[in-house]
């Protein structure tokens, strides 16, 4: 997608953002510094009225429909196996390593998923993420991607933690160039819900980094 194109690619260094190649999508101990009032102890995210600010407080669109190009849809479908890639990616983490914000960044990436599924299921794209188990993706640079940063982040909490870094980091600068061109109301929104959600799991990451 070109949206949350963490949608990357691996090349010769790492991995290498491709926003620009929406048809072919390829990727992606104690509290942290930074917390207090409103914000998760846990995890560095940022809630408010008792709901993260991260995105798990979506529950639906309530926006109006607009229309998508067909390389919005692509980044649509695309962006739903991104979110499928950081979820899975922080799962396996969270089972790894004791910092809480891999679990806590992983149920809010099941919440916008779920919002993007609702767009696709809204404007008739096919979900690439359907019937996927953990791990896997219909995608094979997705499939690439994800293996590559699992094989960095299993060598230690550190590592994972700087996985968590650059997949926020990339999908933050893709969800900019998705919401260039995005005159979908609905579409608008959910991205730009993303966005800021993204800026937190980032700050959330740095903190523990930080530590």
């Amino acid at each position: 997608m070109r949206t949350r194109t963490l949608i990357t690619t691996i090349a010769a260094g790492g991995i290498l953002s491709v926003g620009a190649l929406v048809a072919i999508p390829a990727f992606a101990g104690g509290p942290p510094t930074g917390t207090g009032p409103g914000r998760d102890a846990g995890s560095g995210v940022m809630v408010q009225g008792g709901m993260n600010r991260d995105g798990s407080c979506l529950t639906g669109v309530a926006d109006p429909s607009g229309s998508l190009s067909e390389a919005q849809r692509t980044t649509l479908a695309a962006n739903a196996e991104e979110e499928k890639l950081a979820h899975d990616l922080y799962t396996d983490f969270a089972g790894r390593y004791d910092a809480v914000v891999f679990d806590r960044i992983a149920r809010a990436e099941t919440a916008h998923l779920d919002a993007v599924r609702t767009l696709m299921a809204r404007y008739g794209v096919t979900d690439p993420t359907a019937g996927q188990a953990q791990g896997h993706f219909t995608t094979p640079a997705v499939q690439t991607t994800y293996d590559k940063l699992l094989a960095q982040g299993a060598s230690g909490q550190a590592a994972a933690l700087e996985v968590g870094r650059t997949v926020e980091t990339t999908d933050i600068a893709d969800l900019r160039k998705a919401l260039d061109g995005a005159t979908a109301p609905d579409v608008q929104r959910i991205y730009q819900h993303l966005l800021t959600a993204s800026q937190h799991h980032l700050t959330a990451f740095e903190n523990w980094l930080a530590r």
